[in-house]
């Protein structure tokens, strides 16, 4: 070998001395990573499964608990002193005899059918003791719910028999100490939370409280009541490479003995062949690694926002800045630039209020990855760390935000307008910006108020699809295997919708459920009757049970019966509100401007408190925090559910709550909506406004109109109410266009109603052309 090969080699050999320290160090740390995780991880699989356990033996617990006082009761009714009672129509004396012997008992009653009594007694009476009243005579049998007298929680039985009189309800209220005690005895571990719920509050509750946010992933429902179990546990440790726990512990101790192996066999054996090597001693605690000059340049470059560099001014219009969300047209008002300045007003005003991580999801649109890039640029030019979720339905981006803990989202959504439209719907700190925080984004866009970070925010993908299907069919699981027809209008809840559905438990068939953004097959707004069409034909064709139909961005929801009737939202909310008024007695439900004037008397005769509130899905949800609202609901048909769900609109989670109310009844679907209130109503008239400018044309109407004998509300727009019926008149905060909407007890009140509205609109427009 001559004397260059032989420093060639030993070149080689010294350089390998000089990588084997970085590359065992480099073992060493990933191996000890992996390891610490897979064993946290073990950890928590293994308190999942002893969560699990408490949670089922609870939910056991109280169900035998329930089933052993309903048992009772039974018991009670079936003895001669009560039955005796019974027969002479001595309700007060039947009370007293089921109470004998029944030492625990806090209030023993019988009440007649009708519950007018209790009714006329009200708010003294109870709500809750009427909801379980109701409950047992809509089921035919005993029921169960933990109500709140006199100070304490107590478990109220109710259970239908018959008397001289007729049907009534037996009625007995006990101390619910020995319920909740269940909570109390069952071992959880240290950092868990555990929580016995009714509706949307928690009954008795342990552990880590901070978690209740996310306990119903872990939910189980009590057998035969309404009551049920939350669980959680803090946010599972990651395995890196996204390894099951066993794997990367196995993987882990490989490297470990990797490092070792080239620390104490490779090294010495390189030292022994290569004799004494200039630095070849230097132990790991005295490396260095520096990367070169250059790569540190190049970093800079990559991780510091050049605050001198002076970038092109981009044109915004103040228009796209409505009343409760950013709407405009791709390539006139709306690009990649305008979507960049909004992703950094938003990132600013989230550096403002100490936020750092925000989700960002988008629609089936073409445009929405271009205006994704421009969004998410903005945002982390304002350092803050974006989570991109992909192309999502509206409502899973807004799920993003609780489950991934963020408190803030953006959907880039056009919702259910044209192809060309496109827009943001935006929440930060839990809050759907709206109003004056819109027109802050825009100030601060205006007057260069624009925080620039010294570094760039971070970026990370993520799918949620899963997650939010399971937190759905958690929840809700249907028995019946119901029919149902899935039309998307080829909008973005085509995929998750239908996955969503089969989850619960139905039957379902896609009909235009491919993603295509130019909507090839009819425009996606289930508020437009003729957008129904091809859903109605179907159900017919099928014979299916049900259509349901989503729009653009899948946070509304349209209906269609067997027979091809479209069930409007105002009376799908009728019967969402008697189910959650069922557990919530009392509640506060809100609804929009545009619904029947029906819909209050059915939420008060089901024992809840109604509340009109303007359109628009942001101005809904603050109202409903406002108030406390347990459910809210637009003609247009967004629903919001804050019972069992997290408040904000979604149409997918809405059509799995419909499933489950019509699984609960022995009647078809057709004969449930058929048994509803109904009179003579139109959809949503959409009427081209003067000049585009809808607002300024109801502020003309506003003042110029007079209607003789009818109430006048301007909460939105101008509504008229007469004894018989109602009619509407508002602006359009999405497109320039006037919507009106007729509601009335009969044919002759519906043209009589209408034609006092054209004679009033034609006044203050004479060439207003009117489709009545």
């Amino acid at each position: 070998m001559s004397d260059g090969d032989k420093r060639k080699l030993k070149l080689s050999r010294e350089d390998s001395l000089r990588a084997l320290p970085v590359l065992a160090i480099l073992l060493l740390l990933l191996g000890g990573w992996l390891l610490y995780a897979g064993i946290q991880r073990m950890r928590q699989d293994s308190q999942l499964v002893a969560l699990q356990h408490a949670r089922d033996d609870a939910a056991s617990a109280i169900n035998r608990l329930l089933k052993e006082e309903q048992r009772r009761m039974g018991a009670r009714l079936a003895t001669p002193a009560v039955r005796t009672a019974l027969a002479a129509g001595d309700l007060a004396g039947a009370g007293r005899a089921v109470a004998a012997g029944w030492g625990d008992l806090r209030r023993s009653e019988v009440w007649p059918a009708d519950l007018q009594a209790q009714y006329g007694g009200l708010p003294a009476a109870g709500f809750g003791a009427l909801a379980v009243a109701e409950a047992a005579l809509a089921g035919g049998k005993p029921a169960a719910r933990v109500i709140k007298a006199k100070g304490e929680q107590r478990l109220a039985l109710a259970a239908p028999t018959t008397a001289k009189q007729g049907q009534v309800v037996v009625y007995v209220e006990m101390s619910a100490t020995r319920l909740l005690a269940n909570i109390g005895t069952v071992s959880i571990p240290g950092d868990a939370y555990l929580a016995l719920r009714q509706g949307a509050g928690s009954l008795q509750e342990r552990g880590d409280a901070s978690l209740s946010g996310t306990a119903e992933a872990l939910g189980a429902k009590v057998a035969d009541s309404d009551l049920r179990i939350a669980a959680a546990l803090p946010d599972p440790v990651e395995v890196p490479l996204g390894l099951p726990a066993l794997p990367g512990l196995a993987l882990g101790a490989l490297l470990l003995l990797g490092a070792g192996g080239l620390w104490f066999v490779v090294r010495p054996r390189l030292l022994g062949i290569a004799g004494p090597v200039e630095d070849a001693g230097e132990t790991l605690g005295q490396m260095q690694i520096t990367p070169p000059a250059a790569e540190i340049a190049d970093v800079a470059v990559r991780e510091v926002v050049d605050t001198q560099a002076a970038p092109a001014p981009v044109a915004i219009d103040r228009g796209i800045f409505r009343a409760y969300d950013i709407r405009g047209v791709v390539g006139e008002s709306l690009d990649a630039g305008v979507a960049e300045l909004i992703g950094q007003a938003i990132g600013s005003l989230m550096e403002g209020k100490g936020l750092d991580d925000i989700v960002i999801g988008r629609d089936g649109r073409l445009s929405g990855p271009e205006l994704s890039a421009g969004l998410i640029a903005g945002l982390r030019k304002a350092g803050r760390n974006v989570i991109d979720i992909g192309m999502a339905p509206t409502p899973v981006v807004y799920f993003g935000s609780y489950h991934l803990r963020t408190g803030c989202c953006v959907a880039i959504t056009g919702s259910h307008n044209p192809p060309d439209y496109n827009g943001f719907k935006i929440v930060v700190g839990a809050e759907t910006l709206a109003g004056p925080a819109l027109a802050d984004l825009y100030a601060r866009i205006a007057e260069d108020r624009l925080h620039t970070a010294k570094q760039l925010g971070g970026l990370s993908e993520r799918d949620i699809g899963e997650d939010y299907v399971e937190r759905i069919a958690g929840d809700i699981q249907i028995g019946k295997r119901l029919k149902v027809v899935v039309d998307a209008g080829n909008g973005v809840a085509g995929v998750i919708g239908p996955r969503v559905l089969e989850a619960v438990g139905a039957d379902v068939t896609p009909l235009f459920c491919d993603i295509d953004g130019t909507f090839p097959n009819h425009h996606p707004d289930p508020s437009d009757p003729h957008n129904l069409e091809a859903l109605a034909q179907m159900v017919k064709r099928l014979d299916a049970d049900l259509g349901i139909a989503f729009d653009g961005d899948g946070d509304r929801l349209g209906v269609i019966t067997r027979e091809g009737k479209n069930i409007f939202p105002d009376r799908l909310l009728m019967l969402f509100a008697a189910d959650v008024l069922e557990r919530n007695p009392g509640a506060v439900i809100v609804y929009d401007v545009k619904c029947t004037g029906r819909l209050p008397a059915q939420i008060l005769r089901h024992g809840g408190s109604p509340l009109m509130w303007k359109t628009g899905h942001s101005l809904i949800k603050a109202k409903m925090r406002e108030t406390g609202a347990e459910l809210a609901g637009e003609m247009s048909g967004h629903f919001f559910f804050a019972e069992r769900w997290y408040g904000f609109d979604d149409g997918i989670y809405a059509a799995a709550r419909l499933l489950e109310i019509l699984d609960t009844t022995e009647h078809a679907p057709d004969a449930v909506f058929d048994a509803l209130p109904d009179g003579v109503s139109t959809p949503e008239i959409k009427v081209a406004a003067p000049d585009d400018d809808p607002h300024a044309f109801v502020e003309r109407f506003r003042a110029a109109a007079a209607f003789e004998g009818a109430r006048l509300s301007t909460i939105d727009g101008l509504r008229v109410d007469w004894p018989d019926g109602w009619g509407l008149v508002r602006a359009s905060n999405t497109t320039p266009v006037l919507v009106m909407r007729f509601d009335a007890d009969t044919n002759a009140a519906m043209v009589r109603i209408q034609q006092a509205f054209r004679t009033q609109l034609q006044a203050v427009q004479p060439d207003l052309a009117l489709p009545f």
